[in-house]
């Protein structure tokens, strides 16, 4: 389509888009142009903004006008804070990053969310890119054979690797340094293809960080089709990288991408800021 209110710059072939025009901090950004935003969204799957000047609650305020914010469980949520603000502070001594494989956010909930807001307020000189991929072209790309036997098949997604990871003390929980003793386990059945609600494209719904098995298979009998379709959904062909800096946002679709924190910065900090839009049950 083409964009009135703000310009848009494709980043790859494949996925994500950089949006110029638009200074994300005024007060009340006009609903043309959060229109075009939120298309934009829908067309590329994710959108990157440069230069931007957000405090808190700037970043509420823009991550409202596209929904209901999702709250974080009391344990993650940040005292004096907005309940709906996840900080995640990677800092010089900790040697593993959060989100280090392949995932959309919130798979392990009934109803993940719609898409997530983050911004940067510390990054490191270099390193510390966030990967993302089209999971409406990794559908696609299936034969037909595949994508008749994916079709029907559940999921169980849930956040056991999270939380063993955080016993093990190998990755910093998000937040404060002792809130990873709030954590319980969740899970929720998703289907491997969901249809996007609002553009009625199919997409794979499947990702190495978060989902266990196949529902009423175990886990070794789920093995050998999820190997296969984590190896293909993150192929380098559906992807793009971005490179962060200081001020920094970028907006994307969990509905439709995946994406992953590059762990390539040690000995450096980055810290970011995130907001989540509430989302549907995956259908």
């Amino acid at each position: 389509m083409s964009y009135k209110h703000i310009e848009v710059k494709p980043v790859s072939g494949a996925i994500g888009a950089e949006i110029h025009g638009v200074d994300l901090s005024q007060e009340n950004i006009e609903q043309p142009v959060v229109d075009e935003i939120r298309q934009a969204l829908l067309d590329y799957l994710v959108i990157f903004f440069h230069g931007q000047a957000m405090d808190d609650d700037v970043l509420v305020r823009f991550g409202r006008r596209f929904g209901e914010l999702a709250a974080l469980p009391p344990h993650r949520q940040v005292p004096g804070s907005y309940p709906e603000l996840l900080v995640i502070d990677k800092k010089p001594e900790d040697t593993m990053v959060f989100g280090w494989e392949w995932h959309s956010d919130t798979s392990h909930l009934e109803t993940p969310s719609l898409g997530s807001i983050l911004y940067a307020k510390i990054v490191p000189p270099s390193g510390g890119d966030t990967l993302f991929a089209n999971q409406y072209l990794a559908y696609d790309a299936l034969s037909d054979g595949m994508k008749s036997m994916l079709d029907g098949l559940v999921a169980v997604h849930a956040n056991g690797r999270i939380l063993r990871t955080l016993a093990e003390g190998e990755i910093p929980p998000p937040g404060t340094e002792s809130e990873s003793a709030g954590w319980s386990e969740m899970s929720a059945e998703h289907p491997l293809v969901r249809t996007h609600p609002e553009t009625g494209r199919k997409a794979l719904y499947v990702n190495e960080l978060h989902t266990e098995r196949l529902k009423d298979m175990t886990v070794d009998e789920s093995q050998p089709l999820l190997q296969f379709l984590y190896k293909h959904s993150s192929r380098p062909e559906f992807t793009c990288r971005f490179q962060w800096q200081v001020g920094s946002v970028a907006f994307w679709d969990n509905r439709s991408s995946m994406h992953l924190a590059l762990n390539d910065y040690q000995g450096q900090r980055r810290l970011m800021h995130r907001v989540q839009v509430k989302g549907d049950c995956p259908v």
